[in-house]
């Protein structure tokens, strides 16, 4: 197979391999991909709408296609192509993470916890699912929640910046400045853009 040397040549491989074969819901995929590398957004929605009708069961494209309502900040639309992802694909981790995203920002913290709960049982590795789950419980006030949490985050991926500042702002809630200003300076050195009332809060 001819290995593309830039992103306009492994655009122009997908859309030579789809001349020959349409039906292929992922190489639709592929160019979807592809091409929201190039911020071709309309395009790239299209590929996925196709890669849809040939492999109703690929739930990565379902995500994507959230992600592009996400980002022309249609919520709803968001939440309801997640919600196709987790039935294209019961226990797919990312479909509920983003579940539970859209509820959190929506000010519907229990949904948002149901859902990221379940983001996490299906993969105990899913990072980012444990940390937006810790934000979730901050924002209901359950701080031992939040901290329990952040530690599992943390143990799949050591070096997650966004579980270091929950994890600070969580033990500077409880009251464990010294904990929570071991967190933050990790999350600095880490590249986390920390809060510059968090910095002031933990100098007083």
């Amino acid at each position: 197979m001819t290995k593309a040397q830039n992103v306009d040549e492994y655009i122009a491989l997908q859309r030579q391999a789809l001349a020959g074969n349409p039906e292929c819901g992922t190489t639709h995929y592929n160019l979807g991909v592809a091409l929201l590398g190039k911020q071709q957004d309309d395009e790239a929605e299209r590929a996925f709408l196709a890669a849809i009708d040939c492999s109703p069961s690929l739930a990565e494209a379902y995500v994507q296609l959230g992600g592009l309502c996400l980002k022309r900040g249609d919520l709803d639309g968001c939440l309801d192509w997640n919600n196709r992802a987790v039935k294209a694909r019961p226990g797919f981790s990312e479909g509920y993470g983003n579940i539970g995203f859209v509820h959190m920002q929506k000010g519907e913290l229990d949904e948002a916890i149901k859902a990221l709960k379940r983001s996490t049982a299906f993969n105990f590795r899913f990072v980012q699912g444990y940390t937006t789950l810790a934000t979730a419980y901050l924002l209901k006030g359950q701080v031992d929640d939040a901290i329990e949490a952040c530690l599992n985050a943390l143990k799949a991926g050591p070096d997650f910046p966004v579980a270091h500042n929950n994890l600070a702002i969580a033990y500077l809630e409880k009251g464990d400045r010294e904990k929570a200003r071991e967190h933050l300076q990790r999350a600095r050195e880490l590249g986390y853009a920390v809060a510059p009332e968090l910095l002031k809060e933990l100098d007083r």
